[in-house]
């Protein structure tokens, strides 16, 4: 059964396809580094606000979390704090439906305010830590809105920017656990992609080195003590150790430790649902996928086509694990449905490899001529790991499940 449900062709399109967003992604979030200290707030009931605010921020609470940070901005309004999780706020908007474009301006105006008052600071003092913290972060931020909507020109000349206030800021506070989660993605990021991606390593003379096992280390450490960034920390590990790593139990841990603590942040259960998969609970991933997409038909925030889609194809692939064929083509050709409508510049992995089972799946119902127009048709799409090789392979023979 575990062969239906290999995630391994998932794991390498995304790191294919997202290669130089992931590069921009690790120079950009080197300056989201928790954005907070204790120390900035010295008034504790506003500091667990925050916190407060920041844990309804990842549950895709938006609407408590504006009120938590509406609070805090009239509590401190000279602070840059409530100001920018504000606009996190609306960052996560943007995440839970990422095709919708009108929201973007408004988050780049929210982060232009965060922006100009941390300048206002540091013509006051240059070693504000507060404004250096908080202006890369926003400069991080609008950069990587811009390198996920193509404009790589304005994200890149926004990792310039941001990358000497972070390196100023760790200078200033090395030790800082919270500090911790932009130096451990800098640093692993920055020594992973150049040695799997060679095409990268001429751009690499402009950066710093990177360390891998460090990076992993730094990671680790403001996952269990960083006050502030330890969920964006473990959300990174649990990333890089099914990515690159290939421990695919410790990205489960991982995994369903988001989960449960953030049940209604739909990435978060997604990829809960994926690691069950690489780690073979195809039964319990079934489960989890038949939430995501009660979720989806429900219109719940956060669980938009992406996940209907992916959903579709892991509910498809348990059904056909199954024999049960029908209901297997069905969710597969909603995956191919919704694959048509968001898939922009060339074909998904998931349109690809939907396509090939469902030609398996007329084989198997003895539908020859079905089947052969299915690969065909996986033929003219992009390949993903070995579609193009499994369609032509039956073409000539047709698919069965006989050893």
């Amino acid at each position: 059964m575990q062969a239906f449900f290999n995630n391994k062709f998932y794991i390498e399109l995304r790191v294919k396809q997202k290669a130089v967003k992931l590069i921009q992604t690790a120079f950009l979030s080197f300056i989201l580094i928790s954005m907070v200290n204790s120390q900035w707030l010295s008034d504790p009931s506003i500091d667990q606000k925050v916190q407060r605010g920041i844990d309804e921020i990842y549950n895709f609470e938006f609407d408590k979390a504006e009120i938590t940070f509406s609070e805090i901005i009239k509590l401190r309004p000279e602070h840059p704090v409530g100001f920018f999780f504000r606009a996190m706020i609306q960052w996560e908007r943007i995440i839970s439906n990422f095709d919708d474009e009108s929201q973007d301006e408004n988050l780049y105006e929210l982060l232009e305010v965060v922006i100009d008052m941390c300048d206002k600071r540091l013509e006051i003092n240059q070693n504000d830590i507060t404004a250096l913290f908080f202006k890369g972060g926003a400069i991080g931020f609008r950069g990587r809105l811009r390198a996920n909507r193509g404009k790589w020109l304005g994200a890149a000349n926004d990792g310039i920017i941001a990358l000497p206030l972070v390196r100023k800021a760790h200078e200033l506070e090395p030790t800082n656990y919270d500090v911790l989660l932009g130096i451990g993605i800098y640093n692993y990021y920055a020594a992973v992609i150049p040695e799997k991606y060679s095409f990268v390593k001429p751009f690499m003379i402009f950066f710093p080195s990177g360390d891998r096992e460090k990076g992993l280390e730094q990671l680790t450490q403001a996952s269990l003590y960083a006050k502030y960034a330890k969920v964006e920390a473990t959300y990174f590990l649990m990333q890089n150790y099914s990515t690159f790593e290939k421990d695919y139990k410790k990205a489960l841990d991982l995994a369903k430790k988001l989960h449960l603590s953030y049940p209604n942040n739909s990435l978060f259960h997604r990829y809960y649902g994926r690691s069950l998969i690489s780690n073979g609970f195809v039964s319990e991933a079934n489960e989890v996928f038949a939430e995501i997409l009660k979720r989806f038909l429900r219109k719940e925030i956060g669980y938009d086509l992406y996940d209907a889609r992916e959903a579709y194809y892991y509910l498809g692939n348990y059904d056909f694990s199954l024999g049960k064929y029908e209901t297997a083509l069905q969710n597969l050709y909603k995956c191919d449905e919704i694959s048509r409508k968001i898939d922009k510049d060339e074909h998904s992995g998931f349109m690809s490899m939907a396509n090939l089972n469902i030609g398996k799946i007329y084989d198997l119902q003895a539908k020859r001529r079905d089947a052969i127009k299915q690969y065909k048709k996986v033929l003219s799409m992009k390949e993903y790991e070995n579609t193009h090789r499994e369609a032509k392979k039956f073409l000539d023979k047709p698919f069965t499940t006989k050893k």
